[in-house]
């Protein structure tokens, strides 16, 4: 009780806890996957390997992820989107969904795993990369399996993901330190 009448009394704000992502962790992943499309549609028609292109998708997921840290289920719900993102993309239709929700949440598990050399953080070039194989990997599996794939294609697709891997892991290495200083995450 406040002995004092004139005296203010004391208001104590208490700061709540949001679930899941925010507005600004949403228009984020909007922009980084739309920013993904831009790239598969332009760099993705000059990159061409045998009529493949590599998916840029994963890499704007990644980077997201990166970014945001999101809870696996999160990440996971990520990758759905990113895979549906994908339908209206040329390419073999449904098989994304299941690839980008395999690499959006092995991305958001491997966020968690100490990877670093002093003080540089290897998430971004490692974390990218291990999550762009097993996405492609994934793609390829469900190539194969629901697709019936030609078994020669094998010998096209594994150089287009490790590629992919490699040129997603240094693009987001590249933007991961600019946009977390400009985010300031």
């Amino acid at each position: 009780m406040n002995e004092n009448p004139a005296a203010p009394i004391k208001r104590e704000v208490a700061e709540k806890k949001v679930a899941g992502l925010g507005v600004s962790d949403l228009v984020l992943v909007a922009v980084l996957l739309a920013a993904g499309v831009v790239l598969k549609l332009t760099v993705g028609s000059v990159v061409n390997f045998f009529g493949m292109k590599p998916n840029f998708i994963i890499a704007a997921y990644c980077l997201a992820i990166l970014l945001i840290r999101p809870k696996v289920l999160h990440a996971l719900i990520i990758g759905l989107i990113a895979g549906a993102v994908c339908q209206f993309l040329p390419g073999t239709p449904y098989l994304n969904f299941a690839s980008e929700a395999v690499g959006s949440a092995v991305m958001a598990l491997l966020v968690a795993v100490p990877m670093s050399i002093k003080k540089f953080d290897l998430h971004p070039l490692l974390a990218t990369f291990i999550a762009t194989l097993l996405s492609g990997a994934t793609f390829i599996v469900c190539l194969f399996v629901f697709a019936g794939a030609e078994p020669s294609s094998l010998v096209a697709y594994i150089p287009i993901v490790g590629l992919t891997a490699v040129i997603n892991a240094i693009l987001v290495q590249v933007l991961y330190l600019p946009l977390k200083a400009a985010l300031k995450k």
